[in-house]
């Protein structure tokens, strides 16, 4: 059930790429970098179907992926990427795709943030749509850099391709929607993966982390302290959740113990039991 779960969420993500592609980026011939700028680039070049060039191009970087980041990222990330190169592929055999737009610089803004959103939301699922996706990963793993960086600085080489393949202009507007993709996907990796950290100030130890572990179904730790100002005995009971099981422990809170104290503060990952594999 959970790797169901785990592939619907990727395959929502490749839906999301495709429209951004097939209906802002290549009818308007924004490369927009990647291994789908490479294929746009190549098109015009060759007359040869992207979704060809991203199936071969794919094969070599795969290689490295199952190599250096792991079977279980490099399955995903193939599901991903050849399940991205067939829907393009059909779409282009079968329809007479329209724009959404004409307007380049509503292409570049618009198709950058549903390229970025898609491919975040397969990124919490540790997988990519391959490509330059691969080698922005290889550069964020082994040189600690945040995968949005990663990025761009992998797809520099492409919008120097499309620069003379496309003319200045296309190209820039190429630059234009590579740099918001590269920065929105960092931001809404944070936004997806974001988890609140919880902090209860309380006399009522047992309560309150018998209700996080039985019925929110976390864990917690208990820290014994004394009141700085009172010099009583106080217990605080630490604990990462979502923003709904935080919710409920506030409503918990307020209705079984109105006399505490909480602190919430926000955490962009979390790692471990529960949350995020330590493996991914």
């Amino acid at each position: 059930m959970k790797k169901l779960k785990e592939y619907a969420i990727i395959t929502l993500g490749i839906a999301i790429v495709v429209i951004s592609l097939q209906f802002f980026f290549f009818p308007n011939e924004i490369a927009s970098g990647g291994i789908s700028g490479l294929a746009l680039v190549i098109n015009k070049l060759l007359g040869i179907k992207t979704g060809i060039v991203m199936n071969i191009c794919n094969v070599v970087l795969f290689a490295l992926a199952f190599m250096f980041l792991g079977k279980s990222f490099g399955i995903k990330s193939l599901y991903a990427a050849f399940g991205l190169s067939i829907s393009l592929s059909v779409i282009e055999r079968n329809f007479d795709v329209v724009p959404f737009t004409d307007n380049l610089i509503l292409a570049s803004i618009f198709g950058s943030a549903l390229l970025a959103l898609g491919t975040a939301i397969m990124l919490t699922q540790n997988a990519t749509t391959g490509g330059t996706s691969i080698t922005a990963k290889l550069i964020s793993k082994y040189f600690n850099i945040d995968f949005g960086k990663g990025l761009l600085i992998s797809d520099s080489i492409v919008i120097i391709l499309a620069m003379f393949t496309f003319g200045t202009e296309l190209a820039l507007f190429g630059l234009l929607s590579v740099y918001l993709t590269s920065t929105l996907i960092d931001k809404f990796i944070d936004g997806i993966n974001v988890s609140k950290q919880v902090m209860v100030f309380t006399k009522k130890e047992k309560v309150v982390s018998d209700y996080i572990i039985k019925e929110i179904h976390r864990g917690c730790t208990v820290f014994h302290g004394k009141g700085g100002y009172t010099g009583q005995d106080n217990c605080v009971i630490l604990t990462i959740l979502t923003r709904s099981q935080f919710i409920k422990l506030k409503q918990f809170i307020k209705e079984n113990d109105s006399s505490a104290f909480i602190t919430v503060s926000e955490t962009s990952e979390v790692l471990g039991e529960g949350f995020k594999s330590l493996k991914g």
